[in-house]
């Protein structure tokens, strides 16, 4: 035993002495993702446009921190805590440059479930005389708070474990009509939730199976207790939001800074409240005392996590797959690649920490993140600038927003959320597309406002899965092994030049949200071999994909002759939305690097599909009823061009 046990030692030292330097820097460039860009960071290009996104992304963060606490049922100011330290810990391990995590209105409505069933309200102000020696606050706060970061850190445990079973390459289950569908429904339940406020009623917390509906039946049953003037505040200031935001987007282009409309409704109403003393005349709920400084941090309430492990695994799989969703459309948008697992790690842990400070869940909000876009941020460097200004908010600025009314609060949530409100014209892509994608889509929504957001994403992920299991019966293979070059053979000796830059690759199989990403690698995988080994030569189609430029003495010929893929679809029986995005991005592609996708034995629906996409060339025929067809017009193509440029010479 004991010479087994020093055998298992040496062992493990012998592993430990044999970790290189290098292998330790791999891993901290590959999980600390500020160590890549902080080095490289382009501080006379960059700086100027990340501190004015920085200052407009505080100003979001404010507002939204507060309103998202109270939708969390705690305290307001544990939302300005919630809005500075996920944030720092995000930019340390995140990979997405535009992602500016924070407090989020699903995972606060989620946690509200836990707070509220675990620490039943006892009364509608923030304000109580019962003083805890924390923060000033209440015991009744303190423990509301408690609840929520233990939710906070018990969700961002899960994350964390997540990554740590490489979970990160199941997110191809996650498509695109569960994830729209998910957040849509989750953003009517926020609005749902904030129906109390607008109208000035005092309402129990209602929550569970139908609760959406139990709401509004409360709602209509004692529409005689709505307060008229919280009612008219409400409208009012929901109504210059919406215009306000409406002119910012249509003279974005022409004003470099955007009017921060959420900042000057606040001190407007905040002046006013205070002026007009609408809280005790008019019986106005407002925010009420918020105090100065950060938190010392504790340990969240450890007994309360069995009661808790619902709403985490919640906020876990919600805050994640919204967030994903967010950092990939940013790499996307500005040609970057983000890490799956990575992302799990970087919210796990913008969960974990804060959590010892009092704060609520986070996630990445689509709000901020199209903020970052419109003012121009180049790297996180914005986010971290906004923490600063944030700092002098929670330091200084803070106890002013005593007379905040609670209903203009919930204006600005309301009108936040216009983004995922909007995802309702998603409905029309999908059923010119996929009916089936968009029975998904509808089925999602409705069980996430039957139920809730974790129930209506885990149904639509089931419910996906299921559709493909039982269309896969009728195609050839799932995988793309069976994807192969096929050369076109001509018997004319004098058509073999004709054939120098044409590709013919056969597509045998599906193409749907399951292989579609493995349908495009392989598809650049086989160019770029075939362009490595013939270096345009005959046959060669990527010479443009590797510098834009071909080499040697062909480069006459690259540019007189455009290179051709054509794509014998023949195989293809069925497709969903992403596989049409995916053909659609591929001939993007090819079109900015100059080369022409046409595609041949297309089925009516694939047609159909592609050109209600857009972007497919109108003076160009793309779609060809056979490969001999497609060849013929690349011939014809390529005649008429030659003696075009024989009649101008």
């Amino acid at each position: 035993m004991m010479t087994g046990a020093k055998r298992k030692r040496s062992t493990v030292w012998r592993k430990i002495q044999a970790v290189r330097f290098e292998d330790i820097k791999a891993w901290c460039m590959r999980r600390l993702p500020i160590l890549k860009w902080v080095p490289v960071y382009n501080w006379k290009e960059s700086l100027v446009p990340d501190t004015v996104s920085g200052m407009m992304l505080a100003i979001q963060q404010v507002t939204q921190g507060l309103a998202f606490a109270a939708l969390s049922s705690v305290h307001p100011v544990f939302g300005l805590y919630g809005s500075f330290f996920p944030v720092i810990v995000y930019a340390i391990f995140g990979m997405g440059r535009h992602v500016a995590t924070g407090t989020f209105a699903l995972t606060s409505l989620i946690s509200a479930n836990a707070v509220e069933r675990l620490v039943p309200s006892v009364t509608t102000n923030f304000t109580a005389n019962n003083n805890s020696g924390i923060l000033g606050l209440s015991e009744f706060e303190m423990q509301r708070i408690g609840v929520a970061a233990a939710v906070s850190f018990l969700g961002g445990i899960i994350q964390v474990a997540m990554f740590m079973l490489q979970l990160g390459r199941a997110t191809f289950l996650l498509t695109e009509p569960v994830i729209s569908a998910m957040t849509t429904g989750a953003a009517t339940h926020v609005v749902t939730s904030q129906v109390k406020y607008l109208l000035g009623m005092k309402m129990p917390y209602i929550s569970g199976p139908l609760g959406f509906f139990h709401i509004y039946a409360y709602v209509f049953e004692n529409i005689r207790s709505v307060q008229l003037e919280a009612l008219l505040l409400s409208l009012l200031s929901i109504v210059v939001l919406v215009l306000v935001k409406e002119l910012n987007e249509k003279f974005q282009r022409d004003i470099k800074v955007v009017l921060p409309i959420d900042l000057l409704l606040i001190i407007a109403t905040s002046i006013a409240c205070y002026y007009a003393d609408m809280e005790y005349v008019y019986g106005l709920e407002v925010v009420g005392h918020i105090p100065k400084g950060l938190p010392s941090p504790k340990m969240p309430p450890m007994n309360v996590l069995p009661e808790v492990v619902t709403e985490a695994f919640g906020v876990a799989l919600v805050g994640y797959v919204a967030s994903l969703a967010l950092a990939q459309g940013s790499a996307k948008k500005f040609k970057y690649t983000v890490d799956d697992n990575q992302e799990f790690l970087a919210h796990g842990l913008s969960n974990v920490i804060p959590s010892f400070f009092f704060c609520i869940p986070s996630a990445a909000a689509m709000g901020r993140t199209a903020l970052l876009y419109s003012t121009g941020a180049k790297t996180q460097m914005a986010c971290l600038i906004s923490c600063v200004l944030i700092l002098v908010v929670i330091y200084a600025i803070g106890p002013l927003l005593y007379w905040l009314p609670m209903c203009v609060l919930a204006s600005i949530i309301v009108v936040g959320l216009k983004g995922m409100l909007m995802q309702f014209c998603d409905l029309k892509k999908y059923w010119n597309v996929d009916k089936i994608d968009w029975s998904i889509w509808v089925s999602t929504y409705v069980f996430t406002i039957c139920f809730a957001a974790n129930v209506g994403l885990l149904y639509g992920i089931v419910c996906t899965i299921v559709i493909v299991i039982f269309r896969f019966p009728r195609a050839k293979t799932l995988n793309l092994k069976n994807v192969k070059e096929v050369e076109y053979k001509y018997k004319a000796e004098d058509n073999c030049e004709s054939l120098k830059q044409v590709k013919i690759i056969s597509v045998n199989n599906p193409l749907v949200f399951l292989n579609a990403r493995k349908f495009h690698a392989d598809l650049i995988k086989i160019i770029q071999k075939d362009s490595m080994s013939s270096q345009c030569e005959q046959n060669t189609l990527l010479c443009p994909f590797s510098n834009g430029s071909c080499h040697g003495e062909s480069v006459q010929s690259c540019h007189s002759e455009r290179c051709v893929l054509i794509l014998d679809c023949s195989g293809l029986n069925f497709f969903d939305y992403t596989g049409v995005s995916v053909l659609l991005q591929i001939y993007m592609d090819c079109k900015n690097r100059h080369i022409n996708v046409l595609l041949a034995h297309c089925k009516a629906s694939l047609i159909k599909a592609m050109q209600y996409g857009g972007y497919l060339e109108s003076e160009n025929p793309v779609f060809f009823e056979s490969i001999s067809s497609a060849i013929d017009a690349i011939q014809i193509h390529r005649n008429y061009s030659k003696y075009s440029e024989q009649s101008e010479v």
